[in-house]
């Protein structure tokens, strides 16, 4: 289901609080109630997913007790391939299929493979676990704890991609503390302003970009201009929308989740973008893949080389198409320009560097977007005025909106602080909260409600 669903707001959220919280006195009735909401929630979707889910969680976690009792790193080796092999099997099985084939000529015909939902997300929190155990920096769990870690329903779709440290000591501190009713109320004001953030931003501005893309090789140069405008605003609120909710739902049980998103589109170099934009990814990607392979502790050309191979793995990992791997070079070889011009001295005006940045992130959404490379090129010829196309599609209704998404997304403030803000107290949060959840509703019950774009990663 859903976040901005009736289902979940009016039914799923307020029984499971009142289940978590009824029991919150009692340690292992409390984690209980939250896994049976977490599976509930997750089996929503596709109840055949849920004993891979559940499995996954079993195997890593008898994986490594196993290591402990043995002492054996074979134990975490074997658990990181057999995640790494299911995330290829169910995500890239086809997509490798297709390319070999291709070479030799062959037509694939393609498997009847369906994606579990959210298994990019708590495959790599997994494995960050399992290294974290080798590198010596993590403990045993009970199983309890560790599978309600990994299923914890406001993240386990889409993110914030949780540490175990983040999240599992949380578990074991006391409910009700001096600051839980404000934490909850600011956790109800952010989830409220993530659902009107997707579903009067994100997806009335969906339009715009699916009509833009849909007729890429005959769009003309303000359509296209307008398609990658509105699917650049489209995807950071959308998926910011979804973390700001994760976010919230947390708080509302008493949990601090990470931030995944801090203004990104102010940035000014594409190696601010990526500590801005999917924080917790880029993150993840740092710690267990960039360092490792020995970043910066090596000559100019082997710590690029390890840039390009991080966002090569990076945009590998948001699908498995030559379009996302071609988007991943892309910011590599923008990160490796941007680490050069650092090392030379090369320090360009604010704005030009903001507007460098920009351009970069726009191509590399179109990328991003395009169903194919001839859809790509086809949309930034037209971008470029080498089309002779004059009709729009896009009027001027049109361009209010992707104005005004743009005005929110750069100039700010996000949900994050607004929902900090030292006006939001116990009667504002109410009304606010609920004025937004009751337009939401309406609008959700006319049909306007759209999945989240990260479902399909």
């Amino acid at each position: 289901m859903l976040f901005s669903s009736q289902l979940f707001i009016v039914v799923f959220l307020p029984l499971s609080l009142a289940a978590f919280y009824t029991f919150s006195g009692r340690h292992i009735l409390k984690l209980f109630a939250l896994l049976s909401a977490s599976t509930v929630f997750y089996a929503w979707w596709d109840p055949r997913f849920l004993p891979l889910l559940l499995g996954s969680i079993s195997l890593n976690w008898l994986l490594v007790r196993l290591h402990f009792r043995v002492g054996a790193n074979w134990c975490l080796t074997a658990g990181v391939i057999v995640n790494l092999a299911l995330l290829g099997l169910f995500k890239y099985a086809n997509f490798f299929a297709e390319s070999v084939l291709s070479l030799v000529g062959v037509a694939h015909d393609p498997w009847s493979i369906v994606l579990p939902l959210g298994i990019s997300f708590f495959t790599f929190q997994q494995i960050s676990y399992l290294v974290d155990v080798r590198r010596g920096e993590a403990g045993q769990y009970s199983l309890l704890e560790y599978a309600c870690y990994v299923s914890f329903f406001p993240q386990l779709i889409a993110g914030p991609i949780v540490r175990h440290g983040e999240l599992i000591p949380q578990f074991n501190t006391p409910v009700w503390r001096a600051d839980h009713l404000e934490m909850v109320g600011r956790g109800a004001v952010l989830f409220s302003l993530g659902l009107a953030k997707k579903v009067f931003f994100a997806d009335e501005i969906a339009g715009i970009a699916n009509d833009g893309f849909a007729i890429a090789e005959a769009i003309s140069t303000m359509d296209a201009w307008s398609a990658a405008f509105a699917f650049s605003l489209q995807l950071y609120f959308d998926f910011s929308s979804y973390s700001d909710m994760a976010i919230g739902l947390g708080a509302m049980f008493g949990f601090r989740l990470p931030i995944n998103f801090d203004t990104p589109y102010r940035a000014t170099d594409i190696r601010v973008f990526w500590r801005r934009w999917h924080i917790t990814l880029s993150n993840f990607l740092r710690d267990y893949v960039y360092i490792p392979m020995g970043a910066s502790r090596g000559a100019v050309m082997s710590t690029m080389a390890v840039v390009m191979i991080t966002m090569l793995l990076c945009g590998l990992w948001h699908g498995a198409g030559w379009t996302f791997v071609a988007w991943g070079a892309l910011h590599g070889a923008a990160i490796c320009c941007s680490r050069l011009w650092i090392n030379v001295g090369i320090r360009l005006p604010s704005l030009v560097a903001w507007s460098v940045t920009m351009i970069t992130v726009l191509v590399g959404w179109v990328l991003f977007r395009a169903e194919s490379f001839s859809d790509a090129f086809a949309i930034l010829q037209a971008m470029l005025g080498s089309t002779s196309i004059t009709d729009n599609l896009a009027d001027g209704d049109d361009w209010t909106i992707i104005g005004i998404g743009m005005l929110f997304a750069i100039l700010g403030p996000t949900n994050v602080e607004l929902s900090k803000h030292r006006l939001v107290q116990t009667r504002t949060v109410a009304i606010v909260s609920a004025i937004l959840l009751t337009l939401v509703c309406l609008r959700v019950g006319q049909g306007r409600g759209l999945e989240f774009i990260y479902f399909q990663f």
